[in-house]
């Protein structure tokens, strides 16, 4: 993503205002109301800060020495807004690399993850983007990144069904089948 992103937060407040009319709301009757619009427009300009370039992590890389071994951070949790309908998706997510030449501190890994999740977004998208940027900062032996996530765009209409969708990206070494015992994410309960 580049350039520079325009966002203006009066206009987010006047268009979230008459989308609480249009459905037939009435903030001077309703009380609870009142400072929606601006509430609304705070929380998708947060959710939304991963739009913004100069956001982007400084992640810091460390050379390595001797034989690289598999790094995996496993279970973190993330948040991100479906393009389509702007409802929330949510899970954790496995991030792997083999390395080559170097190595990234762990910290920033979940923070890459957090980065590309705060814009509107679709799963199969974030996924590629994480390995894009490791693969553009630390040119590994392989990369790999595997999403599970339930989608209230997904439960809260249409088919209206509890599920979790798992989206995986493997490169390089990772692709191949001996790595796939080490890159399987846990099963868990809905």
């Amino acid at each position: 993503m580049s350039g520079k992103i325009r966002r203006d937060r009066k206009a987010a407040e006047q268009a979230i205002a008459e989308l609480i009319r249009a459905l037939g709301l009435d903030p001077r009757r309703d009380p609870e109301l009142r400072g929606s619009p601006q509430r609304v427009a705070d929380f998708y300009f947060e959710a939304f800060g991963g739009l913004d370039p100069r956001l982007a992590p400084e992640l810091v890389t460390f050379p390595l020495s001797g034989e690289g071994q598999l790094v995996v951070v496993r279970e973190i949790p993330f948040h991100s807004i479906c393009v389509h309908h702007f409802a929330p998706f949510f899970g954790r997510a496995l991030i792997a690399y083999l390395p080559n030449q170097n190595l990234i501190g762990v910290s920033g890994i979940p923070r890459l993850l957090e980065f590309y999740s705060r814009r509107p977004q679709v799963q199969e998208r974030l996924g590629q983007q994480i390995a894009d940027h490791l693969e553009r900062l630390l040119d590994p032996r392989g990369v790999a990144v595997a999403l599970e996530a339930r989608h209230l765009c997904m439960e809260m209409r249409g088919v209206r069904k509890l599920g979790r969708m798992e989206t995986r990206v493997a490169r390089g070494a990772l692709a191949g089948p001996e790595w796939a015992a080490a890159l399987r994410m846990e099963s868990r309960e809905p």
